[in-house]
């Protein structure tokens, strides 16, 4: 069976605006009493920062350029187009999210990036080829208006890329100095009163927590005398959480999931999550290993295989990023199915993926699962998932609601002092937890877990669909 390294992970953060009733967030089963929680309205325009404007970047812009336009819809957004159950079944009442928490409108986003090429979002989402011409041309001047700046790069961790459009600097706390002044001259033009930096750059090469990840002193230590381990990831986190913006990763690498990510976000109240959006073939696993273990059918193997053509695709050729999203694909079915409490069913499983670099599909991603499951009397069964998914299209509205759940945990102070924000784990292949804390990968308890956090925020009733007072 394969074995997979136990991510650290930490809790919580957010909430909406106006007063609230809750308690504890450790201690979800109480009635909640009168206490009230003031939540921060959204007020003014939230600019958003992503490191990496490439397929995933520039699909979630032009989309939401497209929906404020009026010409597409925000589907697979929970923020935009999710409901809420409240109360009991009888109460008929399940509002949309964004109605009952008070979440940035699409109005108030502005945008800006970091790239190593020079193209303007709008040449960037010509090039990734994801939409078609007609919709892209409709938000061109949007989009043009969006230019790249200067990355912080190291060819060391992305081995298949290199571009021109690189900061230069005498060690990696000047090039964070040179972030951080980035995302000053952001809040000044853009006329932001909140900010979020989301990474959508590429997976950067496998590495384990060193020395120089261990405390906030030791990375400033550490990146004044340029460790190796330290990624260009870490450098976007450090400036992003010295300037109090909270911080998403949307890739596998360690990035925020180090103990001196975790002290500075909870020292300085920013918020982090991650890691590795939660897109095509890990999605569908979290969906069918839970239908195994609720009806205790066995697994003996599980193989794994993508095709894929984009910058990613490319990226993840190398055996260095390969292995880094391996273990972020790989976590989830150990976890889901422990393994340890059900021997018998899942003590012997053989885990294998995947990813195949394959020009000719660009970002229209084939992921093919074959599952060898045994039922009753130890019979053998087998099913097969072939997922012609669109990689960019599943991320984007991932990003979206990133972007806007973790501006309201900013704006909610119970949730923005506990750091890690693990309600969020819904949109992750490899969440983050407070440190010896398993992270749960089940969507469906991801899915609860997020509603309930906020209905807990809101002073609502947390939904167990216990249901036994409908028959008193």
């Amino acid at each position: 069976m394969a074995k997979v390294k136990k991510s650290p992970t930490t809790e919580v953060k957010q909430v909406a605006s106006v007063e609230v009733k809750s308690v504890e967030l450790s201690s979800p089963n109480k009635t909640h009493g009168a206490v009230g929680h003031a939540i921060e309205p959204a007020k003014g325009k939230l600019g958003v920062m992503i490191p990496g404007m490439g397929a995933v970047a520039t699909t979630f812009v032009a989309g939401v350029e497209a929906v404020r336009k009026g010409i597409a819809h925000p589907i697979g957004s929970l923020t935009q187009m999710g409901t809420i159950r409240l109360g009991k079944r009888t109460d008929g009442r399940s509002p949309k999210i964004k109605e009952f928490v008070p979440l940035a409108g699409l109005n108030d986003l502005v945008f800006t990036g970091w790239d190593i090429f020079e193209d303007n979002m709008y040449a960037a989402a010509r090039n990734a080829g994801v939409l078609e011409r007609d919709l892209l041309d409709k938000v061109k001047g949007r989009l043009s208006a969006i230019h790249p700046l200067k990355a912080v790069f190291d060819h060391n961790y992305v081995k298949k890329l290199d571009g021109p459009n690189v900061k230069k600097g005498k060690n990696k706390l000047d090039l964070a100095e040179q972030l951080r002044q980035d995302i000053r001259d952001f809040r000044k033009s853009s006329g932001a009163s909140r900010l979020i930096t989301i990474w959508c750059a590429s997976t950067e090469t496998f590495i384990e927590p060193s020395d120089a990840h261990q405390s906030v002193k030791a990375l400033e230590k550490g990146m004044k005398e340029n460790d190796e381990n330290i990624a260009p990831s870490m450098v976007y986190a450090y400036a992003s959480l010295m300037e109090s913006v909270p911080f998403a990763n949307g890739a596998p690498n360690l990035t925020v999931d180090i103990p001196a990510m975790h002290e500075l976000s909870r020292e300085r109240e920013i918020p982090i999550c991650g890691k590795d959006f939660k897109t095509g073939q890990t999605l569908l696993k979290t969906v069918l290993a839970p239908a195994f273990k609720a009806r205790l059918l066995g697994l003996s193997g599980w193989y794994s295989t993508n095709i894929l053509g984009n910058r990613d695709g490319e990226v993840l050729d190398d055996p260095g990023s390969f292995k880094t999203k391996e273990e972020s694909k790989l976590g989830a079915l150990e976890h889901i199915l422990q393994p340890a409490l059900y021997p018998e069913l899942y003590g012997n499983i053989f885990h294998k993926v995947r990813i195949n670099y394959y020009p000719p599909r660009g970002d229209n991603k084939e992921g093919w699962d074959n599952i060898d499951i045994f039922g009753w009397l130890g019979y053998p069964m087998q099913i097969k998932v072939d997922f012609l998914c669109r990689d960019s299209i599943l991320a984007a509205p991932i990003v979206l609601d990133l972007v806007l759940f973790l501006d309201l945990a900013q704006r909610t102070p119970e949730l923005r002092r506990l750091g890690i924000q693990e309600w969020l784990s819904f949109y992750f292949k490899s969440p983050m937890t407070a440190p010896g804390l398993y992270p749960e990968h089940d969507l469906f308890i991801q899915l609860m877990k997020l509603k309930n956090t906020l209905r807990y925020l809101k002073g609502e009733e947390l939904i167990t669909h216990l249901g036994l007072e409908y028959y008193d």
